[in-house]
């Protein structure tokens, strides 16, 4: 059985984690040892209470090494997050104490991208030192994200949450979505086009259940259509962009502002179908009650300065 959270806490040590990665680095107890300065057999011990504090095998020994099975690329895994993180804790520390930007982490769904792009190069125009890390995903994964304390805050939606109240939020506005595809479509030359015509084709949509998608499925079924079949799904933008760049007769929804940026590198073209329905608008979100760091401060203010109206 795997020992309680109390029972890690007193037992394990940051170099025992350090252990667990230099293992994997060099799939060797002696260079591992090598690798952080002590001896074989301190490094035997050390491994042997990690495995006793956790209370299962991490390892198994074969004449080629140490080989991790589940347990241990999951311990893996795991130090090199509190090792990633103590880091950019101490970059962060160390640019208080300096006076600079320190560090931010915010995360961001596909159609705000813009908008965040724009706030952060204000921010970092005032900020120089500032360190930024983006992390662009579905609105679910962020408010996972946020919930851990991985990302300082977001820019999604929380109605895809079970507990929306769990976080405060400020609406910044309702993205405008386009039909896109390849310049080389068959119907990327028509005046107007309404979704019977496009029903059709192939498309690339967003999983179930998400903002993007739900707008796509009001639309058919408002036009008495049924939903395309077979269609592929994915939540990146960049595997939207290089299918629809690979396959001409691929149709997918997009956010005016992406849309815009890729057909102004002649990427993608906007297809003339005028849609019904509206996504629901995005918002930048925090852990409720979690106190903002200095810099997320001022990328929430830099945020509410792009606020737009949200339309009737």
């Amino acid at each position: 059985m795997i020992a309680s959270l109390p029972a890690l806490v007193s037992r394990l040590r940051l170099k025992q984690l350090r252990l667990l990665i230099a293992l994997d680095e060099q799939g060797s107890l002696h260079k591992a040892a090598e690798e952080i300065a002590i001896t074989q057999p301190g490094a035997t011990k050390a491994l042997n209470e990690i495995e006793a504090a956790f209370g299962a095998r991490l390892f198994s020994r074969t004449s080629q090494g140490l080989e991790p099975n589940d347990l241990g690329r999951c311990a893996i895994r795991y130090a090199r997050l509190i090792h990633t993180d103590l880091a950019h804790l101490r970059d962060e520390m160390i640019g208080i104490l300096q006076g600079q930007g320190g560090r931010l982490s915010v995360g961001v769904v596909m159609g705000a991208v813009p908008l965040l792009v724009r706030s952060l190069e204000r921010l970092r125009e005032a900020q120089p030192e500032l360190s930024v890390e983006v992390v662009e995903d579905t609105s679910a994964r962020l408010l996972g994200l946020l919930d851990q304390g991985r990302l300082d805050l977001a820019i999604c939606r929380t109605s895809v949450s079970p507990r929306p109240d769990a976080y405060d939020s400020h609406e910044l506005y309702q993205e405008q979505l386009r039909v896109v595809a390849n310049p080389a479509h068959p119907l990327a030359s028509a005046t107007h086009l309404d979704l019977e015509q496009l029903a059709g084709y192939r498309w690339v949509v967003f999983p179930a259940n998400m903002p993007m998608r739900l707008v796509l499925e009001r639309e058919f079924s408002q036009a008495g259509l049924e939903f395309p079949r077979y269609p592929v799904e994915t939540a990146s933008t960049f595997t939207t962009l290089m299918l629809l760049r690979q396959d001409p007769d691929l149709i997918a929804l997009m956010p005016s502002e992406v849309a815009d940026a890729a057909v102004g590198l002649g990427t993608l073209t906007t297809l003339p179908l005028q849609l019904h329905s509206r996504s629901e608008p995005f918002s930048v979100v925090v852990r409720r009650g979690a106190p903002l760091s200095p810099p997320a401060r001022l990328l929430w203010t830099e945020l509410e300065a792009e606020d737009q109206p949200i339309s009737d």
